[in-house]
């Protein structure tokens, strides 16, 4: 008994190579709301790290339709929406959703993590094969290896590539091709219009995850359909609406049929406790607020990247491409990426640091999104940082 937890103890032992000089960058304490400044393991800095691109998070508007629907619904529906139902709120909230999205229906997962997973198993058969970007988020992988069926990486944002693999294997039963709107660790756009106009020539299914694209691009923040001027009922759309959206839960959209036989056939929905009504008014509440805002802020999310990006042009540091607005800073090697991020928070700037396996071996990335909510003060103090790094 005692060698085999031993055993254990090794298996889970976490390999902390890169994080020797005393500093963890990752599961931070938060020890404020999501304001400028915030507070974290105790120290004021300027959040640069979260998602937060509309700086929604901590308006005022959104927690009190949070609390008004607790009052009025409860905390939590107890069950999953199959067996327990879930509340005319929620039926609002997805119809507007599609709308906003541009598909004809969508329904609503406790995670886009679980919606990434859980329509592959659903929708795709071991015979059938999947193409997808060979920088596609970790849930869309996960799902797809899920499924036991032939699948193949395209080179990333590659059309040329793509329709290579199109072309070889057009014979499969069904053929899916998997991309993201906007990659997180880059800020890079797919070519989505083109991707479409390539699936509907080989009679392949799009799959897009736009979870870095709601409520960034697209006309009044609508996305990656609008952005590439998609209407396609044969697209399949996942988003999370825990970025810009600043609530919680995942989407995915498509035509009724697809939705419909999702909502009885997707295990990682109906095996799922239903999503919490306060969740449902703050997203339903953020649409309002999107739609009437979005120009402003984005201008203001925009702006700030531009100044950020030009900054570390200028002195020097190696940046991604982008058109989002993410700032991606190429930092080598895990440990150089660990001492960067090191060096940014011990000067009063929260950023997120990507290590292998998220990104590459020595392609280590500092990304950093400032967010709406953020002072046009404390961005210049960032960049009065970079000007005077070494």
């Amino acid at each position: 008994m005692r060698t085999e937890s031993i055993c254990l103890k090794d298996r889970f032992q976490l390999d902390d190579s890169v994080l020797k000089k005393g500093f963890n960058p990752y599961y931070l304490s938060i020890n404020s709301e999501q304001n400028d400044p915030v507070y974290v393991n105790g120290k004021e800095v300027v959040n640069l790290a979260t998602n937060n691109y509309l700086g929604l998070s901590n308006d005022s508007r959104i927690k009190e339709v949070y609390i008004d629907a607790i009052r009025k619904y409860g905390i939590s529906m107890c069950a999953t929406p199959i067996a327990g139902g879930y509340t005319e709120l929620f039926e609002d909230t997805q119809r507007k959703l599609a709308s906003f999205i541009g598909v004809e229906s969508v329904i609503l997962y406790p995670s886009c993590y679980q919606a990434n997973n859980g329509i592959f198993q659903a929708v795709a058969k071991k015979e059938d094969l999947i193409l997808f970007d060979r920088f596609a988020h970790s849930s869309l992988i996960q799902g797809i290896r899920s499924v036991g069926c032939r699948s193949l990486p395209f080179s990333h944002n590659d059309v040329v590539s793509l329709e290579y693999l199109l072309e070889k294997y057009y014979l499969s039963p069904k053929i899916f091709v998997v991309t993201e709107s906007v990659f997180s660790t880059e800020g890079s756009i797919a070519p989505f219009k083109e991707i479409c106009e390539l699936c509907r020539k080989y009679n392949a299914i799009p799959v897009v995850d736009d979870s870095h694209g709601i409520g960034v691009i697209g006309r009044k923040g609508k996305g990656i359909l609008s952005h590439s001027g998609i209407d396609d009922d044969d697209v399949i759309y996942t988003t999370s609406l825990g970025k810009a959206f600043a609530n919680n839960c995942g989407v995915v959209g498509g035509s009724k049929e697809l939705i419909n036989y999702l909502s009885y056939s997707s295990s990682h929905l109906i095996y799922s406790t239903a999503i919490s009504p306060s969740v449902i008014a703050g997203i339903n509440k953020t649409l309002d607020i999107v739609k009437e805002e979005y120009d402003v802020r984005a201008a203001k999310v925009f702006r700030y990247s531009n100044l950020l990006k030009q900054a570390l042009v200028r002195n020097g540091f190696r940046v991604a491409d982008s058109t989002a607005p993410i700032t991606s800073i190429i930092a080598g090697t895990s440990e150089d990426t660990i001492d960067f991020a090191k060096k940014l928070f011990d000067n009063g700037v929260f950023s997120t640091p990507f290590i292998y396996p998220s990104v590459r071996k020595n392609d280590g990335r500092i990304r950093l999104i400032a967010g709406a909510n953020i002072k046009e003060s404390s961005v210049n103090k960032v960049v009065n940082l970079f000007e005077h790094w070494n």
